[in-house]
């Protein structure tokens, strides 16, 4: 009898994470994670930050590199460090909204969840001078309430396959970068973190991973665009 209870426990942990968190799922409206392509083509996008100083080490490698990437920001990072996401968006790189305070708990309430994505949409508004056209909410939780949220305020969400599962945890870079080329296939979204929630963190091994990826993925003819370009959707609202 425990037995059954755990195992029917795990099972529909299982079903509320596809149904609500999976890149795959679709089942609450247009949610996409790719594009279905034969070129080889991919999107690095970063969530979290900005987050010094590893966001811009990932900024820098990837300008050395003519890289374009997407950065979905969170709204009380980028009033930390606003001199890093105005050098980001210089540079040609996308910024995209990532909540203001990346707290799961105010996904749930109406009227706190127009409040974190309308709070960060001005955060960028006043700081860059546009608006962000691209939304990735905190642990690619979506849900009918919040899809119907970001359509009136004419925002795209956007998934992703994340480049490892344990990379939040810092493992070595080498594994990171080992799972994460495992991943990628043309028209991939691949996201990766250069922050850690509202808060900053070491992401040592990130910044040292994405250059491994990088390296390969460039010896493999692949090319980087950004999430807007990738899915013909604009970069800002008009």
């Amino acid at each position: 009898m425990f037995l059954l209870i755990i195992i029917s426990v795990f099972v529909v942990i299982a079903v509320v994470y596809w149904l609500f968190m999976s890149p795959p799922s679709q089942i609450f409206g247009k949610f996409p994670h790719k594009v279905i392509t034969e070129e080889k083509i991919v999107a690095l996008t970063f969530d979290d930050g900005p987050n010094e100083p590893y966001t811009s080490r990932i900024v820098n490698f990837l300008n050395s590199n003519n890289i374009k990437a997407t950065f979905f920001q969170v709204g009380k990072n980028v009033q930390r460090y606003p001199k890093t996401t105005l050098a980001i968006v210089k540079a040609g790189h996308v910024v995209g909204n990532h909540s203001l305070s990346h707290k799961f708990g105010k996904y749930f309430n109406r009227p706190e969840l127009k409040h974190e994505v309308q709070a960060s949409q001005a955060i960028f508004s006043k700081l860059i001078g546009k608006t962000p056209a691209l939304f990735r909410p905190p642990w690619l939780w979506r849900q009918p309430l919040l899809l119907k949220t970001l359509k009136e305020v004419s925002l795209v969400p956007v998934s992703g396959i994340f480049c490892s599962d344990l990379e939040v945890f810092q493992p070595k870079a080498e594994r990171i970068a080992k799972r994460t080329l495992a991943r990628v296939k043309p028209g991939s979204i691949i996201i990766f973190h250069d922050g850690y929630n509202a808060k900053g963190a070491s992401r040592s091994q990130t910044v040292e991973a994405v250059k491994i990826v990088v390296v390969e993925l460039l010896k493999q003819n692949y090319r980087f665009v950004t999430v807007d370009k990738l899915l013909k959707v604009p970069a800002y609202q008009k």
